[in-house]
């Protein structure tokens, strides 16, 4: 909350004593009847809202309403400084920036303006349409520890429960376990930012065709913290297998250096005494995902995947 000095007369209106509430969490939840496993909360990644956990662009049930069906407690959240957690506390300036074409290469449903041959995304016009218009921008500048710290006070109203996370949520998803022992896994759809790595272990810089991705250092006490819990990560199709060798196509490159930085986050969680796992979907005979598995056409078979992790962590049913 920022306050402005002096004393707020309601005759003048004036600055003076006003408050401004601001950089918290906008958090919709929902509990069946008769509830089983612990809550599922959601926080999506960058440009989106938690409008990417509710119904797919193409009208089907998305995540929310699935896990509802299969009777979790489930909590969508709006990050600070993001859709209907707006109100920030530093100054911005919304710029308006054509960019559909970007977000449709990065997030992998396919090369401008054409889709991958797999690509388990609706090829209708009106499905594209409502897939550009879920994304919002942010209203204030990006920062992990604000959000970190929300999504730490989501966990002290909902208890123990997991934590999904999706694209650069993954880097918050780490932050936040950290921060709160009231999460107990982690389920990470495509990280892309924020892997965490004991000071001086953290790997060289991976630099792609859209930048480098540089790994965070943490202390070694607090990524200990994530080797208690256990992780899950979750890659789609048509991404570089060979972490090294760069692909011509940046949006698929920027996912191959990123996967090859899981990889060693994973690794290193699990020479710790950690319990990290590293999952590519064609692997499981999933084919085609882009960058949102969970709102493709074969969602129900991710749902279904989660739902087992949950199931063999004694998290749920």
């Amino acid at each position: 909350m920022l306050q402005n000095k002096g004393k707020f007369d309601p005759y003048k209106m004036g600055p003076e004593g006003q408050t401004l509430h601001g950089d918290h969490a906008y958090v919709f939840y929902q509990v069946p009847q008769n509830a089983s496993g612990l809550p599922l909360v959601f926080l999506h990644g960058a440009g989106q809202s938690g409008k990417t956990w509710e119904t797919t662009p193409d009208g089907r049930e998305g995540f929310q309403t699935i896990f509802l069906r299969k009777g979790y407690p489930v909590y969508l959240v709006d990050q600070p400084r993001r859709g209907r957690a707006g109100n920030s506390t530093v100054d911005s300036q919304l710029v308006a920036t054509p960019m559909d074409q970007t977000w449709f290469d990065t997030f992998r449903v396919g090369m401008y303006p054409d889709y991958f041959d797999n690509a388990a995304f609706p090829r209708d016009k009106e499905s594209l349409n409502q897939y550009f218009r879920q994304i919002t921008p942010n209203t204030g500048a990006y920062d992990p520890d604000v959000i970190s710290d929300a999504m730490a006070a989501v966990f002290e109203q909902s208890g123990d429960g997991v934590l999904i996370t999706h694209s650069q949520g993954g880097g918050i998803g780490w932050l936040t376990a950290i921060k709160s022992s009231h999460v107990k896994a982690i389920i990470s759809y495509e990280p892309g930012s924020g892997f965490v790595f004991p000071k001086g272990e953290v790997p060289e810089d991976m630099p792609a065709l859209t930048g480098t991705l540089k790994g965070e250092p943490i202390s070694a006490e607090d990524f200990k913290k994530l080797t208690r819990i256990p992780i899950i990560i979750y890659y789609g199709d048509n991404i570089p297998k060979d972490g090294d060798e760069a692909a011509k196509n940046p949006g698929q490159d920027n996912w191959r250096v990123r996967v090859k930085m899981a990889k060693l986050f994973v690794e290193k969680i699990n020479s710790m005494g950690g319990h990290a796992e590293l999952v590519m979907l064609p692997e499981h005979g999933l084919k085609g995902n882009t960058h949102f598995p969970f709102s493709d056409l074969n969602n129900e078979k991710v749902a279904d995947l989660m739902q087992q992790f949950l199931k063999d962590n004694k998290l749920g049913h």
